[in-house]
């Protein structure tokens, strides 16, 4: 090819050389909770109109369920396949999105899988492997695909995922404050820690071939211009195999909105592509990269090996040497299939977290509880339950038609809209409540307070919502169950406790099947077992720093406090991985070890830490763990024993987590190391077994940014009610033959 042809290549609309024979191909599709179509690459038609919109990220993230993750990408990249065996959609998905959720303002907390980087990256996983893997070689050789392949280049994808957005992006609109030119001021530890994590895990564990930077500026440099973030670390040090691709315009915001370095668009365009950046969403490569080439501001080899990083990842596709048979007869029957409609519905239900339940008001018996009225601006939701980045639902069930298949129905909006700007319909509400033998009220957020380039400037209900809940509550006849429908936190303190309000429920954004979902838990049907992915803050929170301080960690000298469970000690109106069950479940530890002996050799450097305390100091405090062989350190396990004590079968998630030594200053009081869920039947139990290794579910990074592993006592914690065990690190000095 030409330099001419070359860069006409490098936008997300590849124009093709007919001259060579390569075919125009559009990059830019979305599939974050579904094929969707709001990019240019999906289009659907009479023969496929719409395709299976699954709850939004976050809903389903409270399930703490990997292996669905897992399977909803397989139904995702099924029907994308079909989609594309059409004629009428590419098969590179940019998607999922797994910024780690540092503020509760953000509004695109939906998208999201929650605060905790593990939780993200292991989501983006198991994601990532649903959309790419091709099952049929896991399944022949019982391992995931890419240990069938020496070189992963070679290795072929049933579609192309994307990992976005890297990095530190997470303020989209607040106060004036805009993504497009807003600078993240961020220290490296809070990086290594918290905002890269995923993204490592994405790549490493994920084999995700592709990795979308932000809008935003990173310690003053845009993410897509920075060196250092994609071609020094994404790719040598991670070892990507795939192409980085701008999110949409980016080099526009650079030059109009950055204003970086005072550059052109031709300047602009040059460092993002010597930084890495091998594809632009836009067409700022397209129109300047030749002069820019032409003028020595780059070299024509690094266009090559663009090219080559975004067509490898075709090949791996099929799209110029043919498909595998077994892709290339997914038809249009495997979109909306009964089979993935069902699994829509399996993924709200498995997401639906029961916050209060007092006097076991919950579930409904539908014998006793025969005429239910059912108020709230949420009530007869439809398009507010399927989120954002989405395509055409394959239908939709509203709360309104999954519970009337158990009961008589009352209905009244109670509010004009989610904003509820007046108290106009509220008496209809009260009306209802008074004769029904049980009051649903169902309240919330939406897209116009929480989504894309909208972040929140509360964490109250909107409007009249809360005295719409209120004075409901005074005249209801039966008891009151309460619903909220949001991504992020909202303070119902006031909910929290009140008597007249026994029950309590957040159902996410749940999807096309939200309304059964959401019908099967309040009659029992399904008893819930969601989890918070994140925390619930008092609206009182947000009074006390900017959305833009990025630490993590409290700013003492400004008295701001920390944020996500790592770093906040206050109070909350729910905490991080919160959840109630219809039944009960208690935890015996079966075998757990306690004590991990790591060699040192004779030469360690032992890197001392700072403690409130210099008598607690051990020999040796702590050693980088980038020295260690952490393959050859015993891993440590455990095995938990889930009773069920209750009276009804149910599921639980075991959330275990690392609690460094005591007195150490500034590092996280908690973090995540491993989660499951199980279902357990009535009166049985089960017995689920961790693997942990120490260097990866021990380690702190203090200030200089270093992974440290400390010795001392370590404490692994299980659940939020205070089960634990103490776990011993000991540092021993190897002997040295002479």
């Amino acid at each position: 090819m030409t330099l001419g042809e070359k860069v006409k290549q490098l936008g997300n609309h590849a124009n093709g050389v007919s001259r060579v024979g390569l075919p125009s191909y559009e990059w830019w599709s979305e599939a974050l909770h579904g094929v969707s179509n709001q990019g240019p690459g999906v289009q659907f038609t009479k023969e496929i109109p719409s395709a299976t919109n699954f709850p939004t990220v976050i809903l389903t993230a409270a399930s703490f369920n990997q292996s669905l993750w897992k399977t909803i990408g397989q139904a995702v990249s099924t029907e994308a396949r079909a989609i594309h065996n059409q004629g009428h959609g590419g098969l590179t998905y940019w998607s999922p999105t797994m910024n780690v959720v540092r503020d509760p303002r953000w509004g695109r907390i939906t998208e999201t899988p929650g605060e905790d980087p593990f939780l993200v990256g292991t989501y983006a996983v198991n994601y990532v492997r649903g959309l790419q893997d091709i099952e049929e070689e896991e399944e022949e050789s019982n391992k995931p695909p890419n240990y069938n392949y020496k070189d992963l280049n070679s290795r072929p994808l049933k579609v192309s995922a994307c990992c976005k957005h890297y990095t530190a992006y997470d303020v989209d609109n607040w106060n004036g404050v805009e993504r497009y030119s807003y600078d993240a001021k961020v220290s490296q530890q809070d990086i290594v820690e918290t905002f890269n994590g995923p993204f490592e895990m994405c790549i490493r564990d994920g084999d995700v071939s592709s990795i979308m930077c932000s809008y935003n500026s990173v310690n003053g440099i845009p993410t897509c211009a920075d060196t250092k973030l994609l071609k020094e670390t994404i790719r040598d040090e991670w070892g990507l195999h795939g192409y980085i691709v701008s999110d949409c315009d980016s080099i526009q915001t650079m030059v109009e909105n950055h204003k970086f370095l005072g550059y052109g668009y031709e300047d602009a365009s040059a460092q993002a592509m010597r930084a890495g950046m091998d594809l632009n969403c836009g067409d700022s490569y397209t129109n300047y990269m030749e002069n820019a080439t032409l003028s020595g501001k780059v070299k024509e080899a690094d266009i090559d090996k663009a090219l080559n990083n975004l067509y490898v990842v075709l090949m791996r596709l099929g799209l110029f040497d043919g498909s595998s048979p077994s892709l290339r007869s997914i038809g249009a029957e495997s979109v909306c299939s009964d089979e993935h409609i069902e699994l829509s519905a399996e993924a709200a239900r498995e997401g639906i977290v029961l916050l209060k339940n007092d006097n076991n008001t919950l579930p409904l018996d539908h014998n006793k509880f025969k005429n239910i009225a059912v108020v709230g601006p949420h009530a007869n939701a439809t398009t507010t339950m399927i989120g954002t980045y989405v395509g055409i639902p394959c239908k939709i069930t509203s709360p309104l038609d999954g519970l009337s298949k158990f009961a008589t129905l009352t209905y009244a909006k109670g509010c004009d809209g989610v904003g509820c700007k007046n108290d106009s319909l509220i008496f209809p509400a009260m009306e209802a409540a008074k004769n029904a033998d049980a009051t649903i009220i169902i309240v919330g957020l939406d897209t116009s307070i929480e989504q894309e380039g909208l972040d929140r400037l509360d964490l109250n209900l909107p409007g009249y919502q809360e005295q719409l809940i209120k004075q409901v509550r005074d005249v209801a006849k039966g008891p009151v169950i309460l619903m909220v429908m949001s991504a992020g936190g909202v303070d119902i303190s006031f909910a929290k406790g009140d008597s007249k309000i026994p029950a309590i429920i957040w159902a996410g954004y749940p999807g096309e099947e939200g309304g059964r979902a959401i019908a099967d838990v309040v009659f029992g049907k399904y008893n819930p077992g969601g989890k918070l992915p994140i925390t619930w803050y008092t609206n009182d929170y947000i009074n006390k720093l900017p959305m833009t301080s990025m630490p993590l960690r409290p700013v003492d000298e400004l008295g701001y406090p920390g944020r996500t469970y790592k770093f906040f000690n206050g109070s909350t109106v729910y905490p991080f991985g919160y959840g109630l069950s219809y039944t009960q479940f208690n935890y015996k530890i079966v075998r757990a070890h306690r004590s991990v002996n790591v060699k040192l050799n004779k030469y360690q450097h032992c890197r001392r830490l700072d403690y409130l305390d210099d008598a607690g100091r051990p020999w040796c405090e702590s050693v980088l763990v980038d020295d260690l062989d952490c393959s050859t350190i015993e891993d440590f396990e455990l095995e938990v024993e889930v009773q069920n004590v209750g009276t009804m079968d149910g599921d639980d998630v075991l959330i275990v987590y690392s609690v460094p030594p005591a007195g150490i200053v500034g590092t996280h009081s908690k973090q995540v190391i491993g989660f499951q869920r199980v279902f357990v039947p009535a009166g049985e139990s089960k017995n689920l077994k961790f693997t942990f290794n120490a260097c990866k579910s021990l380690f702190l990074v203090e200030k200089n940014s270093y992974k440290l592993l400390p010795s001392g006592a370590h404490t692994i914690l299980i659940g939020n009610e205070g089960t634990s065990l103490p776990l011993q690190v000991d540092f021993t000095v190897a002997a040295v033959e002479e």
